[in-house]
């Protein structure tokens, strides 16, 4: 695996916002950042070609205007541009399988118009070997969609049933490089035999909030004295567990969701609680695929 933080552009101004996000976390990782534009109809290359007999002149206009953008915003950064003549889902697979993590632009609900933030990002998302972040364009009053803004806490959903030391290593880690607090979240729906005619049972409510605390105190525990200087809270919502996460991202600089390897390959998906977040979550989310 390179030590590379790769991005899928499509000229789109959510995959411009998702570039500069990419910079800056590349920057913060010390990492190279690579700029990934692909088309299968690219023409093999010429030795020589003006402007005017170039077929390849806007696929290639793509990703310089990008990297001159992102190179005067980071001097100090390595960036890299591939134009790639292969199909964007599979090529964008394959840079994330050699890739830290890969990032591509997104906008939720809205109506999808750029190729890059439907038909390819979901199943890039769902079948990627490393995280994804999913970065949506924020419009400022008085200017063109840019990258959210990233001062807010890291906050990461924990189911607590099995192994997710993938998940919460990534997180520790994106706190620890933003230098802000990290936040882990647990949603447990209240059983149908928990309400009574006058509301819930609390001892069956409390009975569940201290199972879910221990939990993820457990989880927790080795990552914190890994991290040391990375400020940690942690917290249950008796709620659906996709309503307790979208809840707690509101003012989050990014969500980190899992997302289970071994799933059937004819039919990759995401869980409720990744799909929540991907089309509800205001912040960045980071998909991170774990045992």
């Amino acid at each position: 695996m390179e030590s590379v933080v790769t991005v899928g552009l499509d000229g789109s101004p959510e995959s411009l916002a998702a570039a500069r996000w990419a910079a800056d976390e590349a920057e913060r990782r010390k990492l190279t950042l690579r700029l990934v534009h692909a088309w299968p109809l690219l023409a093999p290359e010429p030795p020589r070609v003006s402007v005017e007999m170039d077929q390849n002149y806007w696929a290639k206009r793509i990703v310089h205007t990008a990297r001159a953008e992102l190179q005067a915003r980071h001097p100090g950064l390595t960036i890299v541009g591939n134009l790639v003549a292969e199909d964007a889902q599979e090529a964008l697979l394959k840079a994330a399988a050699e890739s830290e993590m890969t990032v591509l632009g997104s906008r939720g609900l809205e109506p999808v118009e750029s190729y890059f933030l439907g038909d390819i990002s979901m199943p890039v998302v769902a079948r990627a070997e490393r995280p994804v972040v999913l970065v949506r364009a924020v419009t400022r009053e008085a200017g063109s969609p840019t990258a959210p803004d990233a001062p807010g806490s890291v906050v990461v959903a924990l189911k607590l049933n099995g192994p997710c030391d993938d998940l919460v290593e990534f997180s520790f880690t994106s706190a620890a490089a933003r230098g802000v607090p990290l936040r882990a979240v647990h949603g447990r729906s209240i059983p149908f035999h928990a309400h009574v005619p006058w509301g819930v049972d609390h001892d069956v409510t409390e009975e569940l909030t201290r199972d879910a605390q221990q939990g993820l105190e457990q989880a927790l525990r080795p990552w914190r004295e890994k991290f040391p200087h990375v400020e940690v809270t942690d917290g249950v919502g008796l709620e659906s567990p996709a309503k307790a996460v979208v809840r707690a991202a509101e003012g989050a600089g990014l969500l980190v969701v899992g997302r289970r390897k071994h799933q059937p390959a004819r039919a990759p998906h995401l869980g409720p609680v990744a799909t929540a977040a991907v089309h509800h979550a205001r912040c960045p989310v980071a998909i991170v695929p774990h045992d």
